[in-house]
């Protein structure tokens, strides 16, 4: 714990890295999956295969993808991106199999309402649907936020920079300091992300902490009205 006070600017820098690491590839995976999701929802064989190569795609070994994706990309083994376009994979491939999921999650009198009073699928989509199915998006955002923030760590192995350059460094002195102090500032980093992004879902589905009549008015209101709350 000490070392971790010392050397508590150095130990910042290598947070930043890791942040950037670990959320630029959540936002990538969330502009990728969601329109696939959407897209892929009531379509059951595109949805099967979509689902299949996605489960395919997580379990390839992440310090592999870390390896072969320089080759294939052509570029420099040390180059950030690398972890980047490795993490994107992972995010894609569990945020894709979550939209349908949290669509699905969706009432289907609500979702029978607003086709009843005429929405296109596109606008159902993203002015009912997409809206309601938030708390159960957002809870998932929030376990592949953490899973990438654990995961940006195995790039250190590789140079990459990041919380995990603590670990190694650590390793190779045999001080178990250094090492603590990266496990203590990972798990707070992903705690404080995980926080805020459950904040975030509690503001941007203010419907959740109504009494369910309540709710059930809403979801009503959103049915006719087509606006999400």
């Amino acid at each position: 714990m000490r070392w971790l006070i010392d050397n508590f600017s150095t130990v910042l820098g290598y947070t930043q890295t890791h942040l950037y690491l670990a959320l630029v590839p959540l936002a990538i995976g969330l502009l990728i999956a969601i329109p696939v999701g959407t897209a892929i929802r009531n379509v059951r064989w595109l949805r099967r295969i979509t689902l299949t190569l996605a489960s395919i795609a997580f379990t390839i070994p992440s310090l592999a993808l870390f390896v072969t994706i320089p080759q294939i990309f052509g570029l420099k083994t040390l180059d950030p991106i690398n972890v980047v376009i490795a993490l994107s994979v992972y995010a894609t491939a569990l945020l894709v199999r979550a939209v349908p999921e949290a669509l699905d999650s969706v009432p289907s009198s609500v979702v029978d309402a607003s086709t009843a009073i005429g929405f296109t699928p596109l606008r159902r989509a993203l002015t009912v649907e997409l809206p309601l199915a938030l708390p159960v998006l957002i809870a998932n955002i929030r376990v592949v936020a953490v899973t990438n923030i654990s995961m940006v760590s195995v790039g250190s192995l590789i140079g990459i920079g990041g919380l995990g350059v603590l670990f190694k460094q650590g390793y190779d002195r045999d001080y178990p300091d250094q090492i603590l102090a990266g496990i203590i500032m990972i798990v707070a980093l992903a705690l404080v992300i995980d926080l805020i992004l459950y904040l975030i879902g509690r503001l941007l589905t203010p419907w959740t902490r109504t009494s369910s009549k309540k709710s059930s008015a809403v979801l009503a209101a959103v049915a006719a009205e087509g606006e999400p709350v």
